[in-house]
């Protein structure tokens, strides 16, 4: 081991680049020989010159302060990629297509014969109770059945390297925009881990999503039209919004350019009335139409809601995907795999506990100091509750709440993330990260090769979202042979 690595502390993790007696993984001697090559000092310089391209090519994204004021940010992407080779995604591949598959079969029988419940694998109150079940959806089926088209599943790797679901993200999960955006700024300001590397390529993504959405037309046409629809400038992923709708070659729309006419939607342009066939929507179900959903929405569109029920237009995701994306639902998709498809799941998860259920509840409220409680609905690393780093009137608050609305916590225990050499102002130190991949389901499915690693930019910190505060880094699947 180089001096280069001297100082880097990585034993009490599951490191990327380094085993904990000390040696470089073999997959990891590449890029570790660029590094040292480069020197601690060129690395700081290289990393400026990535800030600079990300503010030229205007990488950014929103955050909102709790008074609700924006602030713009830039996006902020770390150099020392993480690597995982082709054969170990392979692996993970096959366990998302498996999982999304039984996702899609429990959401379209959750809304149809509710078989699941009538076999007792899942309790049905514990479904029909949660705020994105939508009756509306009940007696329909999008087309193959394709409810979640666009998921990103959150993994971790534990202590021991392997890898773990820690959720699932299925209304509308955001991301994907920067992760095919880090890929673009590496190989411009770091060109030389390409020609080293044998590196899986990215960036048929936005092709992918594309037929992804024709897939999903009800009615076949030769000529179709599709839009993003996005809530505006003001959301914050509205960057991405943006990014996919140009990299499609499609339209990006808020509410106000659709509107509905003889149960077909139709986008206003200079030339007339423009007939929509599908629509990748990045609204909640709750704003996408005020006619049947909140009434004050001024965002949705409509009469929409009866135009993709009647089959004259596709959404994705789905209306009502939702119902899978709640964290206490989670806790029951190994069950999921085995009851649809008659198979033992390829990838494992967290162990999950239901502050619902009396005895999981109890469980929590005595072991608090060492779980992480989360509310089953919220996103972005929000209300999360951290019990060994938590102060003692964090973790009473944090009970009072679940004694509250016990059905809105669930709790796991905290695993140790994974790290992975990440430059700091002084050095180069391991830093927590996980991995969102994104699975596209249409009449095939699709997984990206690798995903979006977000990584805790602060000591110690486990929280990786950007809203937080955390950073991201490209993901290299390579050749195994490299």
């Amino acid at each position: 081991m180089s001096d280069f690595w001297k100082n880097y502390d990585s034993k009490s993790t599951f490191d990327g680049y380094i085993s904990k007696d000390k040696k470089l993984r073999s997959h990891a001697k590449i890029i570790s020989s660029i590094l040292e090559k480069y020197g601690k000092k060129r690395l700081q310089e290289i990393e400026l010159n990535c800030q600079s391209t990300i503010n030229a090519r205007g990488i950014n994204f929103r955050v909102y302060s709790a008074s609700n004021r924006a602030e713009e940010k830039k996006w902020p992407l770390d150099i020392i990629p993480r690597i995982i080779t082709k054969s170990q995604w392979k692996t993970v591949s096959i366990g998302l297509s498996q999982r999304i598959k039984a996702l899609n079969l429990f959401i379209d029988d959750v809304y149809n014969q509710k078989k699941i419940f009538k076999d007792k694998i899942i309790p049905k109150e514990l479904v029909f109770n949660s705020p994105q079940y939508l009756k509306e959806c009940d007696g329909f089926s999008p087309k193959h059945k394709a409810w979640a088209n666009i998921s990103g599943t959150d993994l971790i790797k534990n202590i021991n390297g392997n890898f773990l679901v820690l959720e699932d993200n299925l209304r509308v999960p955001s991301g994907v925009s920067y992760m095919l955006e880090n890929r673009m700024v590496m190989r411009d300001i770091f060109p030389e881990l390409f020609t080293r590397y044998k590196v899986s390529s990215v960036h048929q993504y936005a092709n992918k999503l594309y037929n992804c959405m024709t897939e999903c037309i009800p009615k076949k046409t030769n000529n179709p039209h599709m839009v993003l629809l996005t809530p505006g400038v003001y959301n914050s992923a509205y960057f991405e919004h943006e990014f996919l709708a140009e990299q499609m070659g499609i339209a990006l729309v808020e509410g106000k350019d659709l509107f509905v006419e003889n149960d077909n939607v139709y986008m206003k342009t200079v030339k007339g009335p423009l007939k929509v066939d599908c629509i990748y929507r990045r609204l909640d179900d709750n704003f996408i139409d005020p006619k049947v959903f909140f009434k004050g929405s001024l965002l949705g569109v409509p009469g929409l809601f009866k135009c993709w029920r009647k089959g004259n237009v596709g959404i994705i995701n789905a209306l009502g995907t939702g119902v899978a994306d709640d964290k206490a639902v989670y806790s029951y998709v190994e069950k999921m795999i085995v009851y649809y498809l008659g198979e033992q799941p390829k990838i494992d998860q967290v162990e999950t506990f239901l502050c619902n259920i009396k005895t999981h509840r109890n469980h929590v409220i005595s072991n608090i100091s060492k779980l992480v409680v989360k509310p089953a609905n919220a996103s972005g690393g929000y209300g999360i509750m951290i019990g060994p780093k938590a102060s003692k009137k964090e973790k009473e608050e944090m009970i009072k709440k679940i004694k509250r609305d016990p059905r809105n916590y669930i709790a796991q225990p905290l695993e140790i993330l994974s790290t992975v050499p990440t430059i700091t102002p002084d050095n180069i130190e391991p830093r927590h990260l996980d991995l969102r991949p994104f699975i596209l389901t249409g009449k095939s499915t699709y997984v990206t090769t690798g995903g979006l690693t977000r990584v805790a930019l602060k000591k110690g910190s486990t929280i990786v979202n950007s809203s937080q505060g955390g950073g991201s880094k490209d993901t290299l699947i390579v050749d195994s042979r490299n």
